[in-house]
C-alpha cells in the first residue's frame, strides 16, 4: 500500500512545482512590463527633449562648436522648458502611447527573460555567475524583446520628434493608431520594421550593459559584505547601471532616432537621407564629428538613470510582495 502511494505523492509534487515555476515566471514578467511602463510615464518629457536634441542640426556640415552654438534646445532643462513654451505640457508627453505600449512588450520581454537566459546558459548560483553570461543573458533577452516591439518603437520615435507646427501646418500623425495604420499603408510591414538593425543593436547594447550591470554591481556588494540586501542596495545597483547603459548605448541611439524619423513616403531610395545604419553612422560622424553620435548623451543619461531606477526598485519590491526571490 505505502508502496504503491509513494509515485503519486512524488508526481502530485513535481506538478505543483511546475506549476508554481511557471506563475512564478509569469510574474517576473509581469513585473518587468508594469515596472518599466512606471519608469517610462515619469521619464517620457526628458525621452522627448533627448529626441529633439539628437535630431537637431542633422546632417549639418557646420563645425561643432557653431553648431553647438547654434542650438534651439540648448540643454535638458532648457530644451523641456522650450518644448513646454511652445506646445504646453502635451508636447512633453508626445509618443506616450507607443511608448508604454513598447515597454509592455520590449521591457517585459528584455527584463523577464534575463533570468530564464541565464539559466540556460548554466548561470545556477545568482551570487557567483560569471559576468560573460550575465552579458550573454542580456543580450540575447534585449535583442528578441527589441525585434517583436520594433513597430511601437519606430511609432514612439515619429511622434516624438515632432515639434511645433506653423500656422495651417497638419501633424504628420494624427496619434499612434493613425500612424500605425498610415506607415502600415504607405511604407508596408518594412516601414514598420525600419530601424529594426540599429534597434535591435541598441537593445542588446542596452540590456548587455544595464541588467548585468545591476545584477553584477548588486551581488558584488554582497559578496564583500559592503551592503545588505535592500532598498539601498537598489538604488546603488541601478544608478551604476543606469550610468553604464547611457555610455554604451548613446551612439547607436542617435543612429536609431536618426534613421527611424527620415521621411520614405512618396520618396525614392537615393533621395532618402540614410540607406541604413552603417550610412547613418558614416554620414553623421562625416557631418558633425564624433560629437554627434553623442548628441543627447545628458538628457540620454538622465532618462536612463532615473528609469533604471525606478524599473529595478519597483521590479524587485513587486517580487518580493509576491514571494520572489529577489535578481
Amino acid at each position: 500500500m505505502g508502496g504503491g502511494n509513494m509515485p503519486e505523492s512524488k508526481g502530485k509534487a513535481i506538478f505543483v512545482d511546475k506549476k508554481n515555476e511557471w506563475t512564478e515566471t509569469g510574474l517576473r514578467y509581469a513585473f518587468a512590463g508594469i515596472s518599466c511602463m512606471c519608469a517610462a510615464f515619469v521619464t517620457n518629457p526628458i525621452d522627448v527633449t533627448k529626441i529633439r536634441m539628437q535630431l537637431e542640426g542633422e546632417l549639418n556640415s557646420a563645425n561643432a562648436r557653431s553648431a553647438y552654438q547654434q542650438r534651439y534646445y540648448k540643454g535638458i532643462i532648457r530644451g523641456a522648458l522650450t518644448i513646454a513654451k511652445d506646445e504646453g505640457i502635451r508636447g512633453l508627453y508626445k509618443g506616450i502611447t507607443p511608448a508604454l505600449v513598447r515597454e509592455a512588450s520590449y521591457s517585459s520581454i528584455r527584463i523577464g527573460a534575463y533570468e530564464p537566459i541565464k539559466h540556460l546558459f548554466g548561470a545556477t548560483d545568482p551570487a557567483h555567475t560569471p559576468l560573460y553570461k550575465k552579458i550573454a543573458s542580456g543580450a540575447t533577452s534585449g535583442a528578441l524583446g527589441s525585434w517583436i516591439a520594433t513597430p511601437t518603437d519606430l511609432i514612439r520615435v515619429r511622434l516624438q520628434a515632432e515639434a511645433k507646427l506653423e500656422q495651417g501646418q497638419q501633424p504628420r500623425y494624427r496619434g499612434f493608431l493613425h500612424a500605425f495604420t498610415d506607415i502600415a499603408k504607405a511604407e508596408g510591414l518594412r516601414g514598420l520594421y525600419r530601424g529594426t538593425i540599429p534597434t535591435v543593436q541598441r537593445a542588446m547594447i542596452l540590456t548587455a550593459a544595464q541588467v548585468p550591470t545591476y545584477d553584477h554591481t548588486k551581488h558584488t556588494m554582497l559578496n564583500l559584505g559592503l551592503m545588505n540586501e535592500g532598498l539601498k542596495l537598489h538604488i546603488f545597483s541601478s544608478m551604476v547601471a543606469g550610468f553604464v547603459a547611457a555610455l554604451a548605448t548613446s551612439p547607436v541611439d542617435v543612429i536609431k532616432t536618426r534613421v527611424m524619423n527620415q521621411k520614405i513616403k512618396d520618396l525614392p531610395v537615393e533621395q532618402r537621407a540614410y540607406k541604413g545604419s552603417l550610412d547613418c553612422l558614416l554620414k553623421t560622424v562625416k557631418s558633425e564629428g564624433l560629437y554627434g553620435l553623442y548628441k543627447g548623451f545628458f538628457p540620454n543619461w538622465l532618462r536612463i538613470g532615473p528609469h533604471t531606477i525606478i524599473s529595478f526598485i519597483l521590479f524587485e519590491q513587486l517580487r518580493r510582495l509576491a514571494g520572489i526571490d529577489p535578481i
